[in-house]
């Protein structure tokens, strides 16, 4: 008991270890925040035009399209399309049409509206008469919301391996390891002590953020809390790998950061690429994140991660031997 204690004392000194915890609950607010935001108005075409050049007619007919803002002047408006930031295209009469500018730096999009946009306006009569049906706009951030939740839920996760391992790294330097190493203490209650505190903080981190992220049903709460506590455990595991190996403190960072690396760019390009070959989908699932990252998404899309979960059961049974096996080892050479 008192070891543990000595650990929850080392986690307030520990910037790395505090920031780990704090970081994905930070990204799952601001998630959560630009979710709530509108950004389909970023799509929306923008026109311009001249107070006393426009007629109501012109300006009833430019707002069915998009967004239309009058400029008192006519070099007013050219200064406003000749802005880098904007995509404006600027409207004036042409005797009974109408003529458009652009500065020729807008997008696609824009530059093809402009030029078609007066041929349109001379058939306004005819395009009045179809029966015309405006469909909802899809979310801009709807397809990959999701993806990053599961991202900022990994990150969590792995705030047991960053505790762990950094924990280690610092009692090698400073000399407490050469004292654990002569104290009555066996290779599973030693582990158990090392693993507590990186495993409980991981979980709480990526329990706080899932919490936010998501508005699940007690049932697939259950499951992600299942698929929480298997991946945190996982992490944990794997910390005590990267501690055991580093000699120091830089050595031990860079292991850190590859392994993070991995743990995110392996299930994202596997769901990015799309692919449905099984070979391949056995070999992501040999890093942990992979399930984790694939039981997240079916949680989300109203699945049930049953697989997902076996597999994170099979790495902490396999890495826990792993370690055991390799503790033990090395006590019998010494």
């Amino acid at each position: 008991m008192k070891g543990l204690i000595y650990q929850l004392k080392s986690v307030r000194k520990d910037k790395f270890c505090m920031m780990s915890f704090l970081l994905p609950v930070v990204v799952a607010v601001a998630l959560n925040f630009v979710g709530s935001i509108d950004l389909s108005s970023l799509g929306e075409f923008q026109f311009g035009v001249v107070a006393h050049d426009a007629t109501s007619e012109m300006e009833n007919w430019l707002e069915e399209y998009g967004s239309v803002t009058v400029y008192q002047t006519r070099e007013e408006l050219i200064l406003a399309i000749n802005e880098p930031s904007t995509n404006l295209i600027g409207v004036e009469r042409d005797g009974s049409g109408i003529k458009t500018m652009i500065s020729g730096d807008e997008l696609g999009t824009w530059q093809q509206t402009a030029n078609t946009l007066p041929a349109l306006y001379e058939q306004r009569e005819t395009s009045a008469q179809t029966s015309m049906q405006v469909l909802e706009r899809p979310d801009i951030l709807a397809g990959y919301q999701n993806i990053f939740i599961a991202i900022t839920l990994i990150v969590a996760m792995f705030m047991g391996c960053t505790f762990n391992a950094m924990n280690i790294i610092s009692e090698k330097e400073d000399g407490v390891a050469l004292v654990n190493e002569i104290l009555p203490m066996t290779s599973r209650k030693y582990m158990m002590q090392k693993i507590f505190v990186g495993f409980v903080f991981g979980c709480l981190s990526a329990i706080v953020t899932a919490a936010i992220c998501f508005r699940l049903p007690t049932a697939g709460a259950a499951v992600m809390l299942a698929l929480v506590v298997l991946s945190a455990f996982v992490s944990a595991l794997i910390g005590l790998f990267v501690g055991r190996i580093s000699d120091g403190l830089m050595i031990g960072v860079v292991y850190i950061k590859i392994i993070m690396i991995v743990f995110m760019a392996v299930p994202i390009l596997y769901y990015l690429a799309g692919t449905g070959n099984k070979v391949l989908s056995y070999i992501c699932y040999l890093i942990p994140s992979s399930a984790t990252f694939e039981g997240i998404m079916d949680l989300a899309n109203g699945g049930i991660a049953g697989k997902d979960m076996v597999i994170l059961v099979a790495h902490c049974i396999f890495w826990l031997l792993s370690y055991l096996f390799i503790s033990e080892r090395q006590k019998k050479q010494v």
